[in-house]
């Protein structure tokens, strides 16, 4: 069992005229990797930064934090290179968005970049299964994209689990609405990578809001382990 727990804030939830010291802050308080949510008006009703952005906050704060790309684009295709030259780690694109797959991840792989696949809550788990031996990381969104702020879809945990009983090594990653009050679902039914916007980043005390959710995977990854 090679994945670990790994709790990723979303910086959109930060303060933006800061952002370069609110990734900082992040990763001072235990943060395994950042998770940047690049939303194009098309694919989902937001705009937010592109590769401009990433290249600056690369050179802000070092080569050292893991970047999660979480393109919710219309043409995935288009920002691989840009976002492998700015400094970005792993490309994660939606499965809605493309009709090639297969070639995506080619491409994101020879451009050095980390492969994560994403599907919207409407999307069955089932059209993401050909493409999971080929990834680095499956996302299952818990709210619809786009926005953050929305609450917490319970429902979306059965292709959390099915992923998990089909593909036990794969890093899975949860993303909307995850908190201190829904992380114990997560966990269970076998997400390790966890995003957590406004839960993390909006925290009095973020430091404890990480260390909590991470425990609680670390826990049932451990118990997972031993069930087996």
């Amino acid at each position: 069992m090679a994945y670990t727990a790994k709790i990723g804030p979303s910086i959109l939830s930060s303060d933006l005229s800061q952002l370069g010291r609110e990734c900082e802050r992040m990763m001072e308080c235990g943060a395994d990797y950042l998770h940047l949510d690049v939303m194009d008006g098309h694919f989902v009703p937001n705009i937010t930064f592109g590769h401009p952005m990433v290249e600056c906050l690369r050179h802000c704060i070092g080569p050292d934090p893991f970047f999660d790309m979480h393109m919710m684009v219309s043409r995935p295709e288009q920002w691989v290179k840009p976002m492998a030259a700015a400094g970005a780690n792993q490309y994660t694109f939606h499965l809605e968005a493309t009709t090639n797959p297969g070639n995506l991840i080619k491409e994101i792989r020879e451009s050095g970049m980390k492969v994560g696949l994403a599907i919207k809550p409407g999307t069955t788990v089932e059209e993401l299964g050909p493409w999971a031996g080929q990834i680095d990381m499956a996302l299952v969104m818990t709210v619809e994209p786009g926005f953050g702020g929305q609450k917490f879809m319970d429902d979306m945990m059965p292709k959390v689990s099915w992923l998990r009983s089909q593909f036990p090594s794969l890093d899975i990653e949860v993303d909307g609405g995850v908190g201190p009050d829904s992380i114990h679902r997560c966990a269970e039914a076998g997400a390790n990578m966890i995003v957590s916007g406004s839960a993390v980043v909006c925290s009095d005390d973020p430091r404890s809001v990480i260390a909590l959710l991470k425990n609680v995977v670390s826990e049932a990854i451990q118990k997972r382990s031993l069930d087996r």
